[in-house]
């Protein structure tokens, strides 16, 4: 079959990569879906294992680091766009080793955009490198006030420095060599398969073993929430119709103090395990905070709702409810996560692939 178009997704198995890459998959049968992955950790081909055996849907296990995989992978597959999700994107683990984030936030996303420079030849015309960045980029901010585009860059974490340089050299292929881009900036997402080092998945998962919720400081720092399947939503509206050189925040219109959160997670999980009302509260446990912790996150999400018609569809409680929900009718994704058992599911199925 000819495809429509031919998109290389990296990152694919990630969280929010798998979603789009489902989404996509999906909802356009004539455009072929290449996953690019290099399953570390938080890469887990599980989150896919209900598109694995459709048509229109590979997968690649590459390093975006590496030059010879990628122009493989261009060539063997005639790539004509790439939305680019691949990252190392947990701000604890940037804390202990910013030289992975260095080198695959920063040298990987050149790589690839090498990669495309190199395959299109200067022939630009329908083809698109759409960039997913984070809106820790921006910084912190204070009790009022929300991040636009225009926002200046201030990084806090190599986390958040390694994005920001990506960013960066995603604008400078664009002015210097008129790369078609686009960049997205997200503010923290939450859904079905996160890898559970992150906030809700790891609450859940330890209020479901009864074990301590830690709590960074005082759980006043707040974040904007934004439910993955509305980011890829977004992520959808952007590629087909966000215009090259812009960029674009997505967000939740909806903050969250960390310990209200946790609060309300915890009443929701005792309703649904049906435990006393107010057990799971007497889990929670503050410690030592963060290393450079931003202290507020919130997101103007205006231009991609008036310039492309996205805005979130779910109220916080109602997307919290339907997390837990998957996460506790999928107690067996989560125990393989945890417990490294589900990398035997990558020798079973790609061994000889």
């Amino acid at each position: 079959m000819e495809y429509r178009k031919s998109i290389l997704i990296t990152g694919g198995a990630g969280f929010i990569g798998s979603h789009v890459v489902r989404l996509l998959a999906n909802k356009y049968s004539d455009y072929k879906i290449i996953n690019l992955d290099a399953l570390t950790y938080a890469g887990n081909l599980a989150n896919l294992s209900d598109i694995e055996g459709k048509s229109n849907y590979v997968f690649e296990k590459a390093d975006i680091c590496d030059n010879e995989a990628l122009e493989r992978i261009f060539s063997k597959h005639a790539i004509d766009s790439v939305i680019h999700l691949a990252a190392e994107s947990h701000v604890d683990r940037s804390i202990t080793d910013p030289m992975g984030f260095i080198m695959t936030n920063i040298i990987g996303t050149v790589h690839l955009l090498n990669a495309a420079r190199t395959f299109w030849e200067g022939k630009f015309e329908n083809k698109c490198f759409y960039h997913i960045s984070t809106d820790e980029v921006y910084g912190t901010l204070g009790d009022k006030g929300l991040f636009t585009e225009e926002t200046p860059y201030d990084p806090r974490s190599p986390y958040s420095s390694s994005k920001a340089s990506s960013d960066h050299i995603v604008r400078a292929y664009f002015h210097t060599y008129d790369l078609p881009v686009k960049i997205s900036n997200c503010s923290n997402n939450y859904g079905a398969n996160q890898f559970p080092e992150k906030l809700i998945p790891l609450l859940i998962n330890n209020i479901r073993k009864e074990l301590p919720l830690p709590v960074y400081g005082n759980g006043l720092n707040v974040r904007d929430w934004l439910w993955v399947e509305d980011h890829a939503r977004a992520i959808d509206t952007v590629f087909h119709n966000g215009v090259l050189g812009e960029t674009y925040n997505i967000g939740g219109v909806n903050e969250w103090k960390n310990i209200d959160l946790v609060n309300l997670l915890c009443d929701q999980m005792d309703e649904k395990l049906g435990r006393n009302l107010g057990a799971s509260r007497k889990l929670i446990t503050f410690v030592k905070d963060r290393a450079g912790h931003d202290l507020r996150y919130a997101i103007d999400s205006s231009k991609i709702e008036e310039k492309l018609g996205w805005k979130p569809s779910i109220r916080f409680e109602e997307g919290l409810s339907l997390t837990i929900d998957w996460y506790l009718s999928n107690q067996q994704w989560m125990d393989n996560v945890t417990s490294g058992d589900y990398k035997s599911y990558y020798l079973n199925q790609y061994q000889n692939r």
